[in-house]
This record gives C-alpha cells, structure tokens and sequence, in this order.
C-alpha cells in the first residue's frame, strides 16, 4: 500500500502561505466592481443547493486550469484575464489549491475568499439561488 506523503491539509497550508487572501467583508464591497470576477468552483449540485454569490462564474475545480488558458480547447471567454479573480469554494480548502494553481500560471491577480461560501453566508452576504 502506499503511504501519502504530504496531506491535504498540509497541501491546503502551503497554500494558504503563499496565496492572496480577501476578507469576506472586503469582498463584498467588490461585488458590482466589474474589474474583479466571483469565481465558485463547487460543484454544481452545490450551487443548485446553496445557491452563489451574486454575479459569480460558476467553474468546476476539475475544470479551472482549462477554462482560464486561452490555448486550451476548452477556454471560455467569460474568464476574462484582465480581471482580478476572487476564487471560493464551500470552506475554503479547494479554493486555497485552485488559487495556488492559477498563481503558478502565471495569474498573480488571483485571490482567494477567506472562509469560502461558508463563511460568506454567516457574514449575510448575499446570495443568488436558483
């Protein structure tokens, strides 16, 4: 059998130590700021179950690294790179990896929502449900 040498807590720490983190309450003064794009990478039965944050992109983690790169076939325009990306996920730990990805393309405007969806919802922040 083999052993897991580094958790995925530790992924997650390593992570949280070199991305950008936004505060939620900073957040939601971005939301009708059109520079900035809402980026939830849950997966869509979340989302049918919790519903969003208003006017977010919804982009599956498995997705993300295709979705932004323009040379993918997969690329989708609406991730319009001369925006700044603020990336959730429920609690926080997907999202803290999907940031650290998108950093390690080359996406230095990426930050990450501290607390995720979670944290967002017990702020009263809004939400948009389907």
């Amino acid at each position: 059998m083999q052993k897991i040498k580094k958790n995925s807590k530790k992924l997650v720490e390593e992570a949280n130590a070199i991305i950008k983190i936004i505060k939620v309450e900073d957040a939601k003064k971005l939301l009708k700021d059109d520079t900035h794009l809402f980026i939830d990478i849950r997966d869509y039965r979340e989302l049918i179950k919790e519903g969003k944050i208003p006017g977010s992109i919804s982009c599956p983690r498995g997705m993300l690294e295709f979705w932004v790169d323009p040379e993918s076939p997969y690329h989708k325009k609406k991730l319009d790179l001369s925006k700044v990306f603020i990336l959730y996920c429920a609690s926080a730990w997907r999202s803290a990896l999907a940031t650290k990805t998108l950093i390690e393309m080359g996406l230095d405007k990426t930050l990450h929502l501290e607390g995720g969806f979670e944290k967002w919802k017990k702020s009263n922040g809004p939400i948009e449900v389907f």
